[in-house]
């Protein structure tokens, strides 16, 4: 059985490419079957942000990515129900409805049910 992998994606989309790669990563896990999960996590909530307009900052927008996160088999989606309140974020406003809010203190055990972990 393959190992699985928490992507913890911890950067606005604005803030250079990271955001980008966590989600690349996880969609080319994803179509390889492989058991991903993906958690928004500090500034990395902004991502699932609704109405943002990436032409403004000339950036090219995630939007698309994250809709087709499931698709590709990445259905074990997580936010951080403590980063999107400090960020002045609804979780129910959220581009993701399918992501489930996890306290804090959850997290932990999120983490130690995956075999690896990548953070960007």
């Amino acid at each position: 059985m393959a190992k699985s992998l928490l992507i913890i994606s911890r950067r606005a989309p604005w803030s250079g490419p990271n955001a980008r790669e966590a989600l690349d990563i996880a969609l080319a896990g994803g179509a390889f079957d492989l058991p991903i999960g993906l958690l928004f996590l500090d500034d990395g909530v902004f991502q699932l942000a609704a109405k943002q307009d990436a032409k403004a900052l000339q950036q090219k927008d995630l939007s698309a990515n994250l809709q087709a996160l499931p698709m590709f088999g990445v259905e074990d989606l997580f936010v951080c129900g403590e980063s999107t309140a400090a960020r002045g974020l609804d979780p129910k406003d959220l581009s993701l409805e399918e992501a489930q809010v996890l306290a804090a203190q959850e997290i932990t055990a999120l983490i130690d049910r995956y075999d690896q972990v990548i953070t960007l």
